[in-house]
């Protein structure tokens, strides 16, 4: 799926959106280990503030190539929006830095779900608030088995994208995987941003998790599992490793856990009745 295609679902499930997405990377002039000059690429970094009916939410730091989704995603994720029909309207304006959402009925009990909220450790650093945190405990997610061989599909199919990652480097990238394909790829500088991104795009296309696989190149932290729960996925992939409060959270609400992923090697930390091995390497 294209970039412009994933910018562009169903237009019965679409709130009036801008589309304004940012290049990924720019070009920049930098020195070698011998002196001499080359032109090389950086990923980009700027600050997006999400204002939810004029009121000031949260300033996220992003690469920009999908702030609607991304702002969309953030707010399904924390658990302040609970229907895309509740929206209205997206409006991104870079000249000032922020993303306009605005909603049909307002969000309830605004001041109290702002009282607490802890930073995480997702890189460029996340936000999780209290109620989001809480309604975790109240999803169990349906087990989704899969073959070892799939697996080894979908790694070599994932080993083509993070296009920004080979030029530049500097972000994170999170998949949706389902049925042998990648319905959407998206990097970004912070995984959680990616990750909030794919669901916002998951609700604007009104797709289902149940049956896909969520994959990763950052660590399964509690707020990586956390997001995928709200998500209704229930397989957890990454290239990386896992954390303790990860685990946890994942054996409590039934997170296929599955890191350490590239090639032939992978280990499953949680969920391995779900896993058919048919494939074994020699």
């Amino acid at each position: 799926m294209t970039p412009a295609m994933l910018n562009n679902p169903p237009a019965a499930f679409l709130p009036k959106m801008t589309q304004a997405g940012l290049k990924p990377t720019y070009a920049v002039t930098a020195y070698d280990e011998r002196g001499l000059a080359r032109e090389v690429n950086i990923a980009g970094e700027t600050p997006l503030t999400l204002f939810v009916d004029g009121r000031e939410l949260v300033t996220l730091m992003t690469l920009g190539t999908f702030p609607e989704a991304l702002a969309i995603g953030y707010l399904r994720n924390q658990r302040f929006i609970e229907r895309i029909d509740e929206l209205v309207e997206v409006c991104v304006d870079w000249t000032r830095e922020r993303v306009d959402v605005k909603t049909a009925r307002g969000i309830e009990n605004w001041e109290a779900r702002l009282q607490h909220r802890t930073v995480t450790t997702g890189c460029g650093q996340g936000t999780v608030f209290s109620c989001s945190i809480n309604k975790t405990y109240e999803i169990h997610l349906p087990a989704l088995t899969l073959t070892q061989s799939y697996l080894y599909h979908l790694l070599a199919l994932l080993a083509e994208y993070n296009e920004v990652y080979r030029q530049a480097g500097a972000v994170h990238g999170c998949a949706l995987c389902r049925a042998g394909e990648i319905l959407a790829f998206v990097e970004d500088v912070g995984r959680h941003n990616a990750a909030d991104a794919i669901a916002g795009l998951m609700w604007l296309h009104q797709w289902s998790g149940q049956d896909m696989v969520f994959y990763t190149t950052g660590r399964l932290t509690s707020e990586i599992v956390m997001k995928t729960a709200y998500m209704g996925i229930p397989v957890l992939l990454s290239r990386s490793g896992v954390t303790q409060m990860g685990l946890e959270l994942a054996t409590e609400i039934g997170v296929t856990m599955i890191a350490r992923a590239k090639g032939q090697h992978f280990l499953i930390y949680n969920g391995v009745k779900n896993i058919i091995f048919d494939a074994s390497p020699v």
